[in-house]
């Protein structure tokens, strides 16, 4: 016999624990469970009002969740107190929260570019603020993340000035600059004119194949398949159905999922 050890599994970057929210009466998310290894690319599909975004926005903290846990690197964000009732209140500091922020990364469906400054500058500003960073350490790192995505010949164009497939390409490069361990990506393409979508997703799947760790709320199911090494399909503000691209896309086993797929059947793989 040998003495060699089995190597351990690899933790969870990212798990999220019975996660609830809900805005005044309204319950948007029921409980989610989810875990996220590093490498992982996850498409997330489910119709309007599902979700979907505000799992993504409690992911990233831009909404606090009423409930549960979020574990990042094996760490819980937040301080957990138990009240007399048993249940369980979590605390959140801005500061705790601010460092989240820059391990989990966000690219928005509108974008969020601040119109008064260049692509360049928009880059630029996370590194400036909230990094830290010298101005031409910034500006260099800034230039090399516009290059990555295609507009080095746009760096001191204004927001307005830009198309809207380049736009979300330098609110990508914003965010790579950034070097978050995940990246969430909420609807990139949804306010693009469809010839403008190919360029988007084209970066989208140069991230996958780097490797990174990747989370992507998307109607465009075709991309879903063959970007995805796993698909959730939420409803009513739960994992509805979840597993590899053919057996949710391909085979799904449950009836809301089907109906889904059905009034999407323009895409082929």
């Amino acid at each position: 016999m040998t003495n060699a050890q089995v190597p351990a599994p690899t933790q969870p970057l990212l798990r999220v624990t019975a996660l609830r929210k809900q805005f005044g009466p309204a319950k948007i998310l029921e409980g989610i469970d989810l875990s996220v290894a590093p490498g992982d690319r996850i498409a997330i599909l489910g119709a309007s009002g599902s979700g979907k975004s505000t799992l993504l926005r409690c992911l990233n903290f831009m909404e606090k969740p009423s409930s549960g846990r979020v574990e990042l690197g094996g760490s819980v964000v937040g301080t957990e107190r138990t009240l007399r009732d048993g249940s369980v209140r979590t605390d959140y500091s801005e500061r705790e929260l601010t460092r989240v922020r820059q391990r989990v990364g966000m690219v928005f469906q509108q974008f969020n570019l601040f119109p008064h400054m260049t692509a360049l500058g928009n880059v630029m500003e996370g590194l400036l603020t909230v990094k830290g960073l010298p101005r031409d350490q910034a500006t260099t790192q800034a230039q090399a993340q516009l290059a990555r995505v295609g507009l080095a010949d746009k760096a001191d164009e204004y927001p307005a000035r830009l198309s809207g497939g380049q736009k979300q390409r330098v609110a990508i490069a914003r965010a790579l600059a950034m070097e978050p361990e995940l990246l969430l990506f909420d609807e990139p393409t949804s306010a693009l004119d469809p010839e403008l979508v190919g360029e988007v997703l084209r970066v989208i799947r140069t991230l996958a194949e780097e490797g990174r760790t990747l989370l992507l709320v998307t109607h465009e199911v075709g991309f879903a398949y063959h970007f995805a090494s796993r698909v959730l399909f939420i409803a009513d503000g739960v994992i509805h159905e979840q597993g590899t691209p053919d057996e949710v896309l391909k085979h799904p086993r449950q009836a809301r999922t089907q109906a889904f797929l059905a009034r999407h059947n323009e895409f082929s793989f």
